[in-house]
């Protein structure tokens, strides 16, 4: 067994116990007198130090130690959690994150001891009331820690061991290795409840009695334990050289050890007690043969009665269903959808073969094929919502990045987040970090003002920054807003006809959303000065490919001295979704489904011009036009005097209407991307495979809006 299988639940626990940290250190900044958080603080800072012990991180073990030690004496009140602390605690959670990701790149935590970090640590502990109490209480502590399980050691009833049955080989080899002088140890080891990973703490004590001894019994096996199988309990007999003392403190070295219960194993014990038994057994049934009938069902109403009693001892005490929960490696489930994708195309191909050979109206065919329809649906549905993961893994880190904005540019702020449990494709999830945190530091350091300038305008002192998640249709929205300046778009003008991006005619023709839209070209920037927040104009250039790339798109509204939002717009899949199968000039095209309100058949007579842009008056809303055989570039079948086929899609609150020349109806298709070498148009945003072994482009109905 090798502890690196152990690096990746290692990582994923560690990053779950930061998070925990930075957010109760939010928690304490805002209430320092709160114990359940300074508690809380304490358990995530031990646990950590617990297993980065177990792994071999000392540094990390080393910080982590000193940071309990701190957070100790806060408990014990003789140390107050003041800004100075915190900021000194963030300091080390971000040594903490910096360690991890060391790990996590190089499986080694890397060459920086922190040692300032731990100095600042140590002096706040020297800081305190009765400098000389932290060495003495620490010392108590763990003496007291280690002197625990000797006192309990003299209960048999924690000595799981005795009860293990020895065979007569097992025997034999424990025989002599007491007529060789040996010692034999039985040990029953007891791991902390609270400890994770209880496997990793089973296999340091196996490793470090190796080299005292050998382990002649395990109970339960070496394999059950790797695979976690037992409780928190372990037994052994063990054969050394060593004596009870040294074999006991090598087992309660190993860290969230609860307790070590250790003596020698008397062979000769061992067997009277099973002769003994034996004889009692004898004797209990002569009696049973030979007593009286009423003292036999006398008897036998009692043993009825104590073995019910037992069983319903047992079932009451029965061991909880603690974890019904399964990690799995995110490629495995791609292979999984890529399966179901496959699936589908192959479904859809019999459902074509069926229409093309007639035979749909056949029931002992088409039953079957509806049949599996349904369970293709079920099964996509169903790989989806394992795929599915709530955005709060990405934006809960945000808050604790706010406050150190703050503190950076100076500026009072707060961060407000909503709808953090919405769901999107663990793909998209792992993507959308980097674009939600550029355009959160662009709100921080471009969109607030001052506290002084807030202030004149009448505004809170304090600037709110907002961040909230919601599913609209087959689409999660994500808008980041903020009460600020907003977007002086005459500055922005400038600052383009200054770096040459722009003629001052072009400048002046330009409505405000193209103004805007220059905000996110590469390199582009209204900083005036560049620093190690903004400056360099790749902030919402990033937002923008990233967000295309993952089929999404950007939307900016501003009003200058209010404030600006930036809308994300991003879809529920990148694999399978459920299409409306349009026909635009011979050729098969496929949108959305989500995107689509209704479908409308236009008379020629009720389409209006305004601005020579085509709309429609759609029960008191008035819709664009857009023909897609103009969009995509080829002709009509339709005439002139034909009624329009309008497919009315919706974009947050933008309507527009797509005039196709035949509906094909609804399909469940398989997203395929046009790859790299393809010039990708904004249009469309995929390929599909349909039944037929045709290709059909997806048209991006966003993309239109």
């Amino acid at each position: 067994m090798d502890v690196s299988q152990y690096l990746e639940i290692f990582l994923d626990e560690t990053k779950e116990h930061l998070q925990n940290l930075s957010d109760q250190l939010m928690n304490l900044e805002q209430d320092p007198e709160n114990m359940d958080t300074i508690n809380e603080i304490f358990r995530a800072a031990h646990t950590l130090k617990g297993m980065a012990g177990t792994m071999g991180y000392k540094k990390m073990q080393n910080l982590t130690h000193d940071m309990e030690n701190v957070f100790s004496e806060v408990r014990n009140n003789t140390l107050k959690a003041d800004e100075n602390m915190i900021d000194l605690l963030f300091q080390c959670l971000d040594a903490l994150e910096e360690y991890t990701e060391n790990i996590q790149n190089t499986a080694d935590e890397g060459t920086n001891d922190n040692e300032h970090l731990i100095k600042a640590l140590n002096e706040f502990l020297d800081s305190r009331e009765g400098a000389a109490a932290p060495a003495k209480a620490a010392e108590k502590v763990k003496e007291a820690s280690k002197e625990e399980p000797a006192v309990e050691s003299n209960d048999a009833s924690k000595e799981k061991w005795r009860s293990i049955a020895f065979s007569d080989t097992e025997t034999m080899v424990l025989a002599e290795a007491k007529k060789q002088g040996k010692n034999v140890f039985g040990l029953t080891v007891y791991v902390q409840e609270t400890c994770i990973l209880k496997a990793a703490r089973a296999f340091l004590v196996y490793k470090a009695l190796e080299e005292l001894g050998e382990t002649v019994i395990s109970v339960p096996s070496a394999q059950d334990i790797e695979d976690e199988k037992f409780d928190f309990d372990f037994s052994i007999i063990f054969i050394t050289d060593a004596d009870l003392d040294k074999v006991k403190a090598t087992v309660m070295n190993v860290s969230e050890i609860e307790g070590c219960y250790i003596a020698p194993v008397e062979l000769s014990e061992k067997k009277s007690q099973e002769e003994q038994a034996g004889r009692e057994k004898t004797d209990e049934t002569a009696v049973a043969q030979t007593g009286a009938m009423a003292a036999s069902s006398q008897t036998a109403a009692k043993a009825a009665s104590s073995q019910t009693t037992a069983k319903a001892e047992k079932k009451a005490v029965g061991k909880p269903i603690v974890n019904r929960t399964v990690r799995v490696d995110i490629e495995k489930l791609d292979v999984l959808m890529n399966l179901v994708s496959e699936l589908i195309i192959a479904k859809n191909s019999l459902v074509s073969a069926a229409q093309t050979e007639g035979i749909t109206t056949n029931s002992s065919v088409n039953e079957p094929i509806e049949y599996l329809e349904s369970v293709t649906t079920n099964l996509h549905e169903s790989v989806m919502k394992v795929r599915m993961v709530p955005i709060e893994s990405v934006v809960q880190k945000f808050p604790k990045m706010i406050r150190d904005l703050s503190k950076k540019l100076d500026k009072k702020m707060q961060l407000f987040m909503s709808g953090e449990e919405t769901e999107l494709d663990r793909t998209v999830v792992d993507e959308i970090g980097d674009p939600l945190m550029h355009l959160l530091r662009n709100s921080a350091d471009h969109g607030l003002e001052s506290a002084e300038v807030r202030k004149e305008r009448g505004k809170p002192e304090v600037g709110s920054i907002f961040l909230d998640a919601y599913q609209d249709g087959n689409n999660v929205v994500i808008e980041v807003r903020d009460d600020g300046n907003g977007i002086d778009v005459e500055a922005v003008k400038a600052k383009a006809v200054e770096k040459g991006r722009i003629s001052q005619e072009q400048a002046d023709a330009m409505s405000d959303k193209d103004v805007i839209d220059l905000l996110f070209q590469p390199s582009f920037s209204t900083s005036e000065k560049v620093t190690d927040v903004s400056g360099r104009g790749v902030g919402l250039d990033v937002v923008k490919s990233k967000i295309e790339s993952l089929s999404g798109d950007v939307e900016v509204k501003t009003k200058l001295g209010e404030g600006s939002t930036f809308i994300i717009r991003l879809p529920l899949t990148l694999a399978i979704i459920q299409a409306l199968m349009v026909e635009v000039g011979g050729e098969k095209y496929a949108i959305s489904l989500g995107s689509i309100q209704t479908i409308e058949d236009i008379a020629p007579n009720e389409i209006k011009f305004v601005q020579n842009e085509e709309v429609i008056n759609l029960r008191g809303d008035v819709i664009p036009l857009i023909r897609l055989n103009k969009v995509l570039d080829n002709e009509s079948a339709k005439g002139p005097d034909d009624n329009l086929i309008v497919a009315i899609v919706k974009k947050g609150d933008k309507l527009a209407g797509l005039v196709v020349d035949e509906l094909m109806g609804q399909q469940e298709i398989v997203i395929k991307s046009l790859g790299k070498y393809i010039n990708k148009s904004k249009v469309i945003s995929g390929a599909t495979i349909l039944g037929d072994g045709e290709i059909a482009l997806i048209i991006d109905a966003n993309a239109l809006l």
